[in-house]
């Protein structure tokens, strides 16, 4: 008997109703909701043109995909290289040591500050050095060692008598045990007093406020012996919780507290690295509505000691400052410093 084979069907059967040996169905479904696809393509490569099946439209829509989530997979790839890269940072920046170390400012006559600052608020002395081929003269000035305390540095520039405060530098701020005993000293020797001694406004320090020769306001606060003084530096910024962001993460302070004042519209946050009865806070002035101050020529900086000062430009770059001197050591001396300026343009040097 002669078999007769059947004919080969003229039609050709649709991919998907394939099925190979021992491998699921292969789906070709256009819904970006169905994984399948992504199988099917990565299968298929390019042996076959996409268009062949799909046609061209579709096709195109594959490619497009395909090449979004190579970008999306690059993107969350560096997001997350960035994050573990920030993470690194803020958790060596809470182990560094750092302290406060001084701030610096120019003034017009340097013997006549120092005779006003010794004199009137009991300070020392503690060196000067002058730099004739530079044209300048320091003088460092505190309640204690510079190893230990946080102190003053002053900066004479040779022929320049004045300098503008501007109104973004606010005052420093001094502990004495007795405010109206300090307050009548200074009028004493000749002294300018802008607040008499008296508690504060909704509260029971006291307190008064007094002008150096060359302008500079200086806070007094009556408290107990304490053993840092010099225990204040407050400066005005545009934004409170971008500062506050930026200086906890990139400069490791703590939020010590935040206070309001609504009815004189303005916020106040005291940042640093011990309470404030022991050491030296920052104290950030935020003006309701005004996101920018003139901060003039005088004031210049403060400096903050650290560890590394190559990890903390790091930090300073990733939460928001600017780096205007790289990490490296001073020239002819080993000493390693980094300047940056945080996001109100205040600058900080840290060595």
């Amino acid at each position: 008997m002669v078999r007769i084979l059947p004919m080969a069907s003229t039609i050709a059967p649709s991919l998907s109703s394939l099925k190979f040996a021992g491998a699921p169905r292969l789906s070709f479904a256009l819904s970006s909701s169905i994984p399948s696809r992504r199988f099917s393509l990565l299968h298929l490569g390019s042996a076959v043109p996409q268009s062949h099946f799909f046609g061209l439209k579709a096709a195109k829509l594959l490619r497009r995909e395909s090449n979004g989530m190579g970008v999306a997979l690059a993107g969350n790839i560096a997001q997350a290289s960035t994050t573990a890269t920030q993470e690194n940072i803020l958790e060596w920046v809470k182990k560094d040591k750092r302290r406060m170390l001084h701030v610096v400012y120019r003034v017009g006559d340097l013997d006549r500050t120092i005779k006003f600052y010794t004199e009137c608020l009991g300070m020392k002395l503690l060196r000067k050095r002058d730099i004739p081929e530079e044209r300048y003269t320091n003088a460092f000035l505190g309640y204690g060692p510079e190893d230990s305390h946080f102190v003053i540095e002053l900066t004479y520039n040779y022929g320049v008598e004045k300098y503008d405060i501007g109104a973004g530098f606010g005052h420093f701020g001094i502990a004495v045990e007795d405010v109206a005993k300090t307050v009548e000293l200074i009028k004493a020797k000749g002294g300018k007093v802008t607040r008499e001694p008296g508690p504060v406004k909704g509260g029971s320090t006291v307190i008064a406020f007094i002008e150096d020769p060359d302008g500079y306001k200086f806070e007094l606060l009556e408290r107990g012996p304490t053993p840092e003084p010099l225990c204040q530096v407050m400066l005005r910024v545009g934004d409170l919780d971008r500062s506050i962001n930026f200086y906890e993460k990139a400069f490791g302070m703590e939020l010590l507290r935040k206070r309001d004042n609504s009815e004189y519209k303005y916020t106040v946050a005291m940042m640093g690295y011990g309470p404030e009865d022991k050491s030296v806070v920052l104290e950030l002035t935020y003006n309701y509505g005004v996101t920018e101050y003139d901060k003039g020529n005088a004031y210049a900086q403060i400096a903050i000691g650290t560890d590394d000062v190559y990890k903390t430009a790091e930090a300073v770059k990733l939460f928001g400052g600017k780096i205007t001197r790289e990490p490296g050591p001073l020239p002819g001396i080993s000493t390693k410093i980094t300047a940056c300026l945080d996001p109100d343009g205040w600058k900080t040097v840290c060595l």
